[in-house]
This record gives C-alpha cells, structure tokens and sequence, in this order.
C-alpha cells in the first residue's frame, strides 16, 4: 500500500476546515484508520452475512448494491485481500463491469444484531476466475452457499479499513421469512412497473441503463484468458 492510498480527500480536507473538524479528523486518522485488517476486523468480517458495496465505472457514475450469503462469504484471504464470489444472475453485471472500468472499490459491513458496529474496507478490486483462485486458496469451500457454484470472484487488495460508529445503527433480530410472502407481492421484475403508457412515449433511456438498473449479478463468468479478467499478481 502508498500512503496515498489511505490520505483524506481533497474535498474532506476542505470541509473539515471549513467546519473546524480539522483536529479530530486527523485523531480518527491516526487511531482509526489502518492500512490492513486488524484481527478483529478479520473475526468480524467472517462473521458476517452480509456487505454493501459501492462501484464506479470509468466515467465516475456509481452504483451502490449488495451481496449475501452464509457466514463468512466473503473470504479473508490475508490481512490486505479478500475475495467474495459472483453467481449466476440476471446477467447485467453492473458492479463487475464497473470493476473492469475503474477497479476502485468500498465495502460496508454492517452487524445490525450482536455488536451494532460498521466496518469500512476500501482497495482495489479485480476479476479473477473461480479456478484461479481455488488454485491459490484450496481450502475455500467448492460450494461457498449451498447448491451454488461461483462463477468468478472479485479479489480486493485492502487499502484502508476503518470503523462505522453504532451510533444510528438499527437493531435488527434474525428471522425466516413469513411463508406465503413471494405470493402476496409482484413477482421482482414486476415491484416497480412504469405505467405502459408513460413507457411507450418516453422510450427506452439506454444513457441510464447502467445507473437505473440496480440490477448487478453476473450470469456467466468470461474465461479464464477473457482480458477482463487479471491474474492476481499483475
């Protein structure tokens, strides 16, 4: 890691000036803020079944989505890397082509149920085949969620990773869903309709499709030699 990697923005540096936060951000800097994973932070993210993640394409336009699967998805390779896998889905892969763009990245992991208390991981993402990386880390479980098989991963070289106070963070009990619920709403692809009408006179927006579409999962993953997709070395 450069130390430019971990250095404040030149917008927060402006605000914190302009609000007198100055002092106290460089205090959570200093205490806060590291340039890889203590091993708390290792034990929290394997814990976790959940992250939010935040992408941005080569122009700067961002997408904000998230992952789930059972404890520990999201794979602690050492205290600067992490892996978490992609499944088959609906096949727009918008976080993964924004990491092909531009391969910035941020985590959030949010533990709404035990310690109410956020992490931040931020670094470098990368594209990397299912069989790449099993052949670095053979103790990675084959099947990572039940009955489902990656078809890539995205690789995360750390940068910084620092704490998201509890305070606001809600508390959230773990639950099965209510059974019958898939039936008493719209299916997905039909949750937030547009009036047919309103469709055919505006037409199709492809200069939004990307950002509008929330939709991100992959749902095939190019091979191996596909120029998308690096070696983890490089």
């Amino acid at each position: 890691m450069t130390r430019h990697d971990a250095t404040p923005s030149h917008g927060e540096r402006l605000l914190q000036a302009h609000l007198g936060t100055s002092e106290r951000a460089d205090a959570f800097y200093d205490r806060q803020v590291h340039p890889h994973l203590t091993t708390a932070m290792r034990d929290f993210i394997r814990r976790q079944s959940m992250v939010f993640l935040s992408t941005a394409d080569g122009r700067g336009h961002c997408d904000a989505t998230f992952r789930a699967g059972p404890p520990g998805f999201v794979s602690v390779l050492d205290d600067r890397t992490l892996a978490y896998p992609e499944y088959r889905g609906n096949g727009v892969m918008a976080s993964a082509g924004n990491i092909a763009d531009n391969p910035h990245i941020g985590l959030l992991f949010m533990d709404f149920t035990r310690d109410h208390i956020g992490l931040h991981v931020n670094g470098s993402a990368q594209l990397v085949s299912d069989q790449e990386l099993r052949a670095a880390h053979s103790w990675i479980p084959v099947e990572t969620a039940p009955g489902r098989i990656p078809v890539l991963w995205t690789h995360i070289t750390l940068h910084e990773a620092y704490v998201h106070c509890s305070k606001h963070i809600p508390h959230l009990e773990p639950a099965p869903r209510p059974l019958g619920l898939a039936r008493s709403r719209p299916k997905d692809a039909d949750y937030f309709p547009e009036p047919a009408a309103q469709a055919v006179a505006s037409g199709p927006r492809p200069d939004l499709a990307p950002e509008t579409s929330g939709l991100s999962d992959p749902v095939h993953a190019p091979s191996a030699a596909h120029p998308l997709i690096g070696s983890r070395d490089r």
